[in-house]
């Protein structure tokens, strides 16, 4: 069996990493926002499109956000990354975010909401949601709305929302949203999921029609793949497995290729409202295909966040 894993070993991290991002798409004179590039997937995202264009990392803890900043400054040789203040758990910190940012930059052609909690203990956020709904799919809901009609300006122009295969697991709760009634961390962070793909399915759904040609705007999903990274940080249980199992889990490189993906490729130019996973179209469970749920999370989102989105 040693001999067996020793000879397999190389196949099998082949396989684990999945697909690769090929495209040498180049993005000067563009502007990409990503949050939660301090760390983890969405920084070796950062990391990748800095050796691109110009990128902000937009996050909450900004002493980590610099310091991963400064590591791509580096690395790449660009001095157009940033970093930006962001708490996706607070709905003022969201429109000062998108303040500050439309009066500095007057362009924005790739937005990837990439920033996510996972197996939290019961909490709230400022405003009283639920931690996983609040920061995974309503704080990237206010944030995108915010920053939209930038969005169309510049285009072309790409939203990439990162989802997961938990999505599965999900379902939208109309009744109890804010798990008040019941609550399961390892469910609540699988209907936040399920959340990212309904809202992209509507959103690409709205967008259509609106420009002369698809090309100019974009919306898709995606799961990066289970990933070694601090995501499960919440968990002991799940800290303690994903060390033991660290050589069946993909780097935080290798699951960041599909963002790289779906922020660049140009067979990606008019495809949109789709779910990809290693770089490809992957299956949407049933309730992700829900288009009636889709718009009726739609309208309870802008209802929950005070604003008119139609």
């Amino acid at each position: 069996v040693p001999v067996f894993l020793f000879v397999a070993a190389p196949y099998i991290r082949r396989y684990v990493a999945g697909g690769r991002c090929k495209s040498t798409a180049r993005l000067e004179g563009k502007v990409v926002i990503i949050t939660g590039a301090n760390t983890g997937i969405g920084k070796e995202t950062a990391r990748d499109l800095a050796q691109r264009g110009k990128v902000i990392i937009a996050c909450r803890d900004i002493a980590k956000g610099e310091a991963a900043a400064s590591e791509i400054r580096a690395e790449t040789g660009n001095q157009q990354v940033t970093v930006k203040k962001l708490d996706l758990a607070d709905t003022k910190s969201i429109r000062e975010f998108a303040e500050k940012f439309l009066a500095e930059e007057k362009e924005l052609h790739i937005l990837i909401n990439n920033a996510g909690v996972m197996l939290c203990p019961y909490s709230k956020t400022a405003d009283g949601f639920e931690m996983h709904l609040g920061v995974n799919h309503l704080g990237h809901f206010l944030l995108t709305f915010l920053l939209l009609e930038r969005l169309k300006q510049s285009a072309p122009a790409r939203i990439v929302n990162v989802s997961s295969l938990a999505h599965h697991g999900g379902r939208i709760r109309f009744h109890d949203l804010h798990g008040e009634k019941s609550y399961n961390r390892g469910l609540a962070y699988c209907h936040s999921k399920l959340a990212n793909l309904l809202f992209t399915r509507e959103l690409a759904r709205r967008l259509q029609g609106k420009f002369q040609r698809q090309a100019e705007f974009t919306a898709n999903a995606l799961h990066p793949g289970s990933v070694y990274s601090e995501l499960v940080r919440h968990s002991f249980v799940m800290t303690w497995l994903w060390k033991i199992f660290s050589f069946f889990l993909k780097t935080p490189c290798e699951g960041a290729q599909t963002s790289i993906y779906c922020a660049v490729a140009e067979e990606l130019d008019s495809v949109t409202g789709q779910y990809f996973s290693d770089c490809q179209p992957a299956y949407v469970s049933p309730r992700g295909r829900d288009d009636e749920t889709a718009k009726k999370l739609w309208s309870v989102s802008c209802e929950l966040l005070g604003i008119q989105w139609d």
